[in-house]
């Protein structure tokens, strides 16, 4: 906890720090109110993943002087996560790093973790086997991908105050039971450390906005998120591979059905931006519908309680995870379970009949 506490403490200040400062430099700011994901009313500044990038660096340092055995993993990590996030964090200031070339810096890091960290898929368990993949040439691509994959889903996840940053957080606090559990020191140091970042940067981002995670922000955090992920899997066998699966289920599932229903449904590209996402469909028909009124402190207050339908759901994932992490079975079960309810939910609220015990009473 003690590496938890420094993150959080380290990255609570340098964003009270950047909220400031970035009030003064006009291309940090997100002023553009009238894009299709956009729900703010106000200009905020979207470079939130710079103190938690920082706050990690030091809390790492810290850890690494107080335990150097972990020092060529943390230092590995670290670097190669830098470069995913170098991506983001120039789109933050400029807005000229399109979506395919942050993807690409996401391969890019992805691959260079796969060399210095052995941070590869080499298998996948089934209910009564495991099933090696001892093949370079398929390995390589589905590891790589993989966390890439789950990079740019925290991304797209990234629509509302504080919804991005509690999914992630329970990821990661689960990833550290685990690694607890099988005795993996240095994916339990790091996932704290990330999560104890992400937590010192949410308390001004929920519920009023005061700052946004950013691309540089959620492309770092769903990399470390789904680089231990997979290295708590390939470093621990007891692990089961659907672990890993069904704890990112929510981000990855999302992810790949937008990109379907874009392509095959609407006949557009996968990376063209929409605003029907089912966290967007949530504020739109639910939340929104329940509130009513159009002023700022309205739309602020819609921000505000769109998240957590978000963050019960994804638990919805997340606690069966963390229970059942080594019954391959169970898992499985539970993957298949949350992506039937997942397309039944977008199906009901897409059609405006959405569960009863979702909606609100209207206030006028």
């Amino acid at each position: 906890m003690f590496s938890f506490l420094i993150s959080f403490v380290a990255s609570a200040l340098l964003t009270l720090l950047v909220i400031k400062e970035a009030k003064l430099h006009g291309p940090a700011l997100d002023a553009d109110f009238l894009g299709v994901q956009k729900n703010h009313t106000h200009a905020v500044a979207r470079i939130g993943g710079l103190s938690i990038f920082f706050a990690v660096v030091l809390a790492a340092c810290i850890s690494i002087w107080r335990v150097p055995a972990m020092t060529s993993w943390m230092v590995s990590l670290l670097a190669c996560a830098m470069i995913a996030f170098a991506g983001g964090i120039v789109e933050d200031y400029t807005g000229n790093v399109s979506a395919a070339r942050r993807l690409v810096l996401t391969i890019a890091a992805g691959l260079m973790a796969y060399f210095l960290l052995d941070a590869r898929i080499d298998r996948l368990d089934l209910p009564f086997s495991t099933w090696a993949i001892p093949w370079v040439w398929l390995a390589l691509p589905v590891s790589v991908l993989a966390v890439a994959g789950i990079a740019n889903a925290v991304n797209i996840i990234d629509g509302f105050n504080g919804l991005a940053s509690v999914v992630t957080i329970c990821m990661l606090l689960s990833l550290g039971y685990v690694a607890l559990q099988v005795n993996d020191m240095f994916v339990l140091v790091a996932a704290l450390i990330v999560a104890g970042a992400t937590a010192g940067f949410l308390i001004w981002n929920y519920p009023v906005g005061l700052i946004f995670l950013g691309d540089g922000g959620a492309y770092f955090i769903g990399f470390m998120l789904g680089e231990l992920a997979l290295l708590l899997v390939i470093r621990n066998p007891q692990v089961s591979t659907w672990y890993a699966a069904l704890l990112l289920i929510y981000p990855a599932f999302e992810t790949l059905f937008s990109a379907y229903r874009r392509m095959f449904v609407r006949g557009k590209s996968p990376a063209m931006p929409d605003g029907i996402h089912l966290h967007s469909l949530i504020y739109r028909r639910i939340v929104q519908w329940a509130i009513g009124r159009k002023e700022g402190r309205a739309l602020l207050r819609r921000n505000s309680l769109t998240s957590p339908y978000l963050w019960a759901f994804s638990l919805m994932a997340v606690i069966p995870a963390t229970m059942f992490w080594n019954n391959t079975t169970l898992l499985m079960i539970f993957c298949l379970l949350f992506m039937v309810t997942y397309l039944w939910l977008y199906a009901r609220i897409v059609r405006f009949k959405a569960p009863r015990w979702m909606i609100q009473h209207k206030k006028h």
